[in-house]
């Protein structure tokens, strides 16, 4: 029995699902050619995108299928397989879909030979049955149902060879709808975007270079520098957040805080406050160069600001970043690109995933772990001996004036630059972040040569230079039996540092262990600080940093403990995750098993891993590629075509 015999149930399906070779016939001749005289070429690229290219793809593609048929169909399943680049096409026709009908609709009502035509042509099609605007959406709609007719077919066969030939052609159709759709949310976003631009005075730089928007409203911001609360406007992107002040319904652009830079901690401190704009957090830079503290009007508003924080850190700094000897950084590819992991395509228009800095691969943020080992040594590696000069930022540099023509190199005042390319009579040099191994060009006037001392060329400033007093673990100026006091009140393992202005040495740890609090002084000596000659730190930060992780026996053998719990802070009688009560339990509509990995990239989607079992809640996106369900206690959206519904075959 051939694959034909087999599949007989449902070829009148296929048939529909496939054929629009009389629309499209109808659309060249019944409308575009008419139209062309009274259409621009503008307009009539806006209203039929790339209608004409996407036909040719089709007729092909329905010829192959053809031939396939009359064949017996036994390589139907290789067509689809074939043809999966070249349908990519779609991508572009449907994310213009929604401007093509409101310059259509636009035309109409303000254009009287435009509306008289168009009537004039619908009437030759089908007798006024269907208008221009529903048979414009049919390409989309045929696309976005491939993956359906193939799931179709699958359940009529019962070869196994053929069976397999189907879920692979299957699985790549759905892989094509998914692309499909999330071309059409970055053009949505990229919208949204261009908003945001053209309401932020004063910005130097392309808002889309710093990813997708997370989140974005009115917050109190205070840094280390300036002490005092202002109201501010912030927009939250992937890799950075952009601090406003509005100023009627535009915003002023006061700061760019580069998320690469920074970590975020909780300040639970303040959420016992009665009063608002009381819920903070921080971003402490991991250079120890200036903090920010941001405050929320209420715990939820905290809540949600700082799970999107985490979520665009996440984005720009995955956890598995550096696995298997890779480098990957988020990246925007120019071409459409296979994951090297799973096969399937980085999706999208801007940064689609992620590529690694050495060997130049591409992977989706969930496949990074398994991605084949990196064979090529590091960037870090081979230049070591060739390393260029380093330079130090005096002042910040967010990308305006820009770099004619070439790609920007942005920083913070005070990273450190190496020097790859610089002509002294330049007013642009090339360089390098340390720290992020970033590299661009850069006003030669916004740095300096990095002083050579007994530090390293990108240590942090000496601790006497710091103002540490916006970190939850700093007292300030406090004798050690005010010390004593405060700290009794509270578990073992909590832990301030205060400064003895009257002292030889600065600074003292003073940390409660087995009912007694212990002092501890802190040793500044020649541009290192410690508490042992056995292991020095280049600032007050980074031995906090050092022994939050790693227990003080290491110098005192009877103090095994590490800094657990900064002064400030109260003990929880929650984790920081809430769980709410909601005020009614969504309807399960049917379960699924997840068939991949996926990685959400804001909150809310759902994170996924292999063999998930899914709650489904709503299929309600499922023509946008998505559903939503939940599964290890988090409720969010994911891709329809990750998972299978048990009970559908």
């Amino acid at each position: 029995m051939t694959m034909l015999d087999s599949l007989t149930p449902a070829v009148e399906f296929g048939c529909c699902g496939l054929c629009f070779p009389p629309f499209s016939v109808s659309l060249l001749q019944n409308y575009m050619n008419p139209l062309r005289l009274v259409l621009t070429l503008q307009e009539m690229e806006a209203i039929f995108i790339n209608l004409e290219d996407l036909i040719k793809v089709h007729f092909n593609f329905l010829r192959a299928i053809d031939v396939s048929m009359m064949s017996g169909g036994s390589s139907l399943a290789k067509v689809f397989l074939e043809f999966k680049e070249r349908l990519l096409i779609y991508g572009e026709y449907c994310s213009h879909m929604e401007y093509a009908q409101t310059t259509l609709n636009h035309l109409m009502a303000n254009r009287e030979d435009v509306h008289q035509k168009i009537e004039e042509c619908t009437l030759k099609v089908q007798d006024g049955k269907f208008k221009l605007q529903d048979l414009l959406v049919v390409p989309m709609q045929r696309v976005l149902k491939y993956h359906l007719l193939l799931k179709e077919l699958l359940s009529h066969s019962s070869d196994r060879p053929e069976k397999q030939q189907l879920k692979e052609a299957l699985e790549a159709m759905q892989d094509l709808a998914m692309y499909i759709n999330e071309v059409k949310r970055d053009k949505e976003t990229l919208k949204k975007i261009s908003e945001f631009q053209s309401s932020i005075e004063n910005l130097p730089v392309k808002l889309e270079e710093y990813g997708r928007p997370k989140i974005d409203g009115e917050l109190k911001v205070r840094s280390i520098v300036n002490h005092t609360k202002q109201d501010r406007y912030l927009f939250l992107f992937d890799k950075v957040v952009i601090v406003c002040k509005r100023k009627g319904y535009n915003y002023e652009q006061k700061d760019i805080i580069e998320l690469f830079c920074y970590k975020m901690t909780d300040d639970p401190m303040n959420n016992k406050d009665i009063k608002k704009w009381s819920y903070g957090f921080y971003l402490t830079h991991l250079q120890g160069k200036q903090g920010f503290q941001f405050f929320c009007k209420t715990e939820d508003m905290k809540r949600k600001w700082m799970e999107q924080f985490e979520m665009a850190m996440s984005n720009i700094k995955p956890e598995k970043a550096m696995a298997n000897n890779h480098n990957f950084q988020m990246y925007t590819f120019d071409k459409t690109t296979n994951c090297k992991a799973c096969k399937m395509f980085l999706r999208g228009t801007f940064y689609q995933g992620y590529q690694c800095v050495k060997c130049k691969v591409g992977a989706h943020k969930e496949c990074l772990e398994v991605i084949p080992p990196c064979k090529i040594s590091s960037p870090a590696d081979q230049d070591s001996l060739n390393m260029g000069p380093k330079m130090v930022a005096v002042q910040n540099y967010h990308g305006n004036p820009a770099p004619p023509g070439k790609p920007v190199l942005t920083f913070q005042t005070g990273e450190v630059i190496e020097l790859l390319r610089g002509d002294p009579e330049s007013q642009w040099w090339e360089g390098r972040l340390i720290l992020s191994k970033k590299s661009g060009y850069f006003p030669s006037s916004s740095v300096k040569p990095c002083p050579v001392d007994a530090r390293p060329p990108n240590s942090r400033p000496p601790s006497r230079e710091m103002d540490y007093s916006a970190y939850p673990w700093f007292a300030g100026n406090m004798e050690r039996q005010q010390t004593d006091n405060l700290l009794k009140l509270h578990v073992t393992g909590t832990y301030l540092i205060r400064e003895r202005p009257a002292e030889a040495e600065r600074f003292a740890i003073s940390i409660k262990f087995n009912e007694e609090v212990k002092h501890i002084k802190v040793v500044e000596k020649d541009n290192w600080i410690h508490i042992t000659e056995a292991k020095k730190f280049e600032s007050l930060l980074e031995l906090v940093e050092y022994y939050q992780a790693h227990s003080l026996k290491e110098s005192f053998k009877q103090l095994d403990t590490t800094l657990k719990y900064p002064y400030k802070s109260r003990e929880r009688s929650t984790s920081r995750t809430v769980t709410r009560s909601p005020v009614f339990t969504p309807r399960v509509v049917g379960t699924a098993v997840a068939r991949y990995n996926f990685a959400a990239r804001d909150m809310r989607e759902l994170s996924l891993r292999e063999g998930d079992v899914v709650k489904i809640y709503s299929r309600i996106g499922g023509d946008q590629g998505w559903w939503k369900g939940e599964t290890n206690g988090r409720i969010g959206w994911f891709p329809s075509t990750y998972v299978e519904e048990e009970g559908v075959q």
